[in-house]
Parts: C-alpha cells; sequence; structure tokens
C-alpha cells in the first residue's frame, strides 16, 4: 500500500480562499489614502490584470497563442471612446473637432449610433464578440492550431492598427479620441481619479477572474484542457473540439472587451496604440511570467511587472528606456528557469508544507 502527500497548491477550497484575500487586499487600497493620481494608475493595473487573465484562458487553459487580444480590446476602446465623446456633442454642436479638421461636415452614419450611451455600450460589448466568434469559427473551423493561430491573430491584429491609423477622418487616426468629459451613465459621472472607478475596475477584474475560475472547475473547463493537451483523443470521444475551441477563445476575447472598455473610462483616451503589436506581446509575457496555468499568477504578475515599470520610470529616464530590455531579461529567465511562471514557484515551494495523507487502494499505484 503506497501513500501520496496532497500540495495545499491543488487544494481547490485554498485557491478559492487565496482569490478572495487577493481581491479583499485589493480592496483596501483606497482605504490607506491612496492619492487621486495613484488611485487611477492602480485603477490601469486592474485593467492589466484583465487583460492578463484574458491571455491565461485562452492560452494557459484553451492551449491557443493567441498575438491578437489586442483586437477586442481595441474595438470596445474605440466604441467606448465614441460614446464618451457623443456624449460631449450636443444637436447644435454634433461634430467632433477632429472630424472637422478633416474637413467632414456631417456626422458619418457610423457615429450616429453612439448618440445614445445604452446602444454605445451594447455595440462595445457586441462588436469586439462578433468579431472574435466570426474569427474563431473561421480559424478553429479550418483546424488551425499553434503557431498558425499566432500568426493569424497577429495579422488581423495589425489589420485593425493600420485602419485605425488610416482612417483618421473617423478615428482621428494617430492622434486618437479624447473625450473632454468623464463617463456619465444612469445619472452617475465616474470621475477618473475616484475611488469609485478604481471600485468598479477592481470590481470588474474579480468578477471575470471568479467566473473564470468556475468555468475551469467546471465539466466545459475540464473538456477545454483536455483539448489543449490531446485534442485529437478529445475528438476521438465524440466532442466537437473546435466548438470548445471557438467558446473559450470569445470567452477571453469578452474579458479582454470588457477591459477596453473600463480604460477609456480610466485615462479618457484610445488611439491605433490599442493595436499595436507590442501592447499584446507584453499581455502574453504578464501571463508566461505569472504562470500561464494560473490565473492568480497571471493578475500578480501584470500588477508587479507594470507596477515595477512605474516605478523605475519614476526614479530615472534611462531605467525609462531600458525597460523592454529588463522585460525581455525577465521574460527569457522565466522561459528557461521558471517554465511553469511564478505560479510553478509557489507551487514547488507549497509542496514542503504536509496537509495529510491519501493512502491508495492496494495493488495500485496512487495518482500524481
Amino acid at each position: 500500500m503506497t501513500g501520496q502527500t496532497q500540495n495545499l497548491y491543488h487544494n481547490k477550497a485554498g485557491q478559492w480562499l487565496c482569490y478572495i484575500a487577493l481581491f479583499v487586499v485589493l480592496a483596501l487600497v483606497p482605504v490607506f489614502g491612496a492619492e487621486p493620481f495613484q488611485l487611477n494608475v492602480y485603477s490601469r493595473y486592474a485593467v492589466y490584470a484583465m487583460l492578463a487573465v484574458s491571455v491565461s484562458m485562452v492560452w494557459g487553459f484553451g492551449g491557443i497563442l493567441s498575438l491578437g487580444q489586442g483586437i477586442p480590446y481595441g474595438l470596445a476602446a474605440y466604441c467606448m471612446g465614441a460614446t464618451m465623446q457623443m456624449q460631449y456633442q450636443t444637436p447644435d454642436d454634433p461634430i467632433p473637432s477632429f472630424m472637422l479638421t478633416n474637413e467632414l461636415t456631417e456626422l458619418p452614419a457610423v457615429w450616429e449610433p453612439f448618440w445614445s450611451t445604452s446602444i454605445g455600450l451594447i455595440l462595445a460589448l457586441g462588436v469586439p464578440t462578433l468579431i472574435m466568434t466570426i474569427f474563431g469559427i473561421l480559424m478553429f473551423q479550418a483546424r488551425l492550431a499553434g503557431a498558425f493561430v499566432a500568426i493569424m491573430t497577429l495579422a488581423i491584429l495589425n489589420a485593425f492598427y493600420s485602419m485605425a491609423q488610416d482612417l483618421q477622418p473617423f478615428t482621428a487616426g494617430f492622434n486618437g479620441i479624447s473625450p473632454p468629459n468623464p463617463f456619465t451613465a444612469f445619472g452617475v459621472t465616474i470621475d477618473p481619479y475616484s475611488e469609485m472607478l478604481y471600485w468598479i475596475n477592481l470590481g470588474l477584474l474579480a468578477l471575470v477572474t471568479l467566473v473564470s475560475k468556475y468555468v475551469l472547475q467546471s465539466k466545459f473547463g475540464t473538456i477545454v484542457q483536455a483539448t489543449r493537451d490531446d485534442a485529437e483523443r478529445v475528438r476521438f470521444l465524440g466532442y466537437s473540439v473546435s466548438y470548445f475551441q471557438v467558446v473559450v477563445f470569445v470567452f477571453a476575447g469578452l474579458i479582454a472587451t470588457l477591459a477596453g472598455i473600463v480604460w477609456v473610462m480610466t485615462v479618457q483616451y484610445v488611439s491605433p496604440t490599442a493595436f499595436e503589436t507590442p501592447f499584446s506581446i507584453y499581455m502574453v509575457i504578464w501571463a508566461a511570467v505569472g504562470g500561464r496555468h494560473s490565473l492568480f499568477g497571471a493578475i500578480v504578475a501584470a500588477i508587479v511587472l507594470n507596477y515595477l515599470q512605474t516605478e523605475l520610470a519614476d526614479i530615472s529616464e534611462i531605467w525609462q528606456k531600458a525597460w523592454l530590455l529588463l522585460l525581455g531579461g525577465i521574460f527569457i529567465a522565466v522561459v528557461l528557469l521558471l517554465p511553469r511562471g511564478l505560479a510553478g514557484l509557489f507551487e514547488y515551494l507549497l509542496g514542503f508544507i504536509k496537509i495529510g495523507r491519501r493512502q491508495a487502494a492496494p495493488g495500485r499505484i496512487a495518482a500524481n
């Protein structure tokens, strides 16, 4: 008869407690008297963490290396930017200044729906989700996988970047859209430097993380992870692999969509940089450093790395310019030394804590 020691890292109740503890700690940040500017910066960290969760879902658990998470993020950001811009315009002054600069004499038809805040929010959620669904079906019905998906998503991302850059009369081009006023909904104005916005961003981060965690522990999540490990075996068992791939691809895109919406509320600005390739690669790095098989690790890595970047930029301009080299070094070190990221290191350390022994059945080898 053999026994096996359970690693605390795999204790489901302990995992949920860690997530709850993390969000409680983050919720207490305003209590310690953070300045308005700091709160705005911390709100941005919450958005970055949402993007890291998005990548962790699609890549870490879905096995789909998407380099285009900036697609839903950028589309949602532009829809939200248009919504906030039209909140500022009036029937007597219906055309944004950047359109007048580009010699437009009428508000483009594509901008008309954004007069309504409700419709604008629906479009901000619906347009990216629809686009990701279409692309997901086209890619996974054709059984694209691995590097082919990465190349395809990267190509689509660059196409949207070029469109945002070139359609200057409609998108303000490289200058971007800068809504003058904070976002207002249901009679409430959300100050980007307020505790309210911080809690909205943190609340959305907590919501998407806990829902993702719940989904991953369901039968659907089990099949998704099985598809990641051996798609052919899952297909032979009678499941539609493309269906599960499309769903997890769209679900991760929806998380990035929510991030894009609250990002514009936070910074009151959107430009083609939302579609830039480096930014989508940053998301992958955050997830990889934290551990792409861990939502918790992805969140922690996104917050810590962006906090480190902010602090180094404050110290010296030299550090700011050298940040990309430093980030690249961190990524290479993690790939070589910690292939499972910080979460893997955490799992290893928790392995020294004995929380009980499970007896295997006679004549059988205990599961690892």
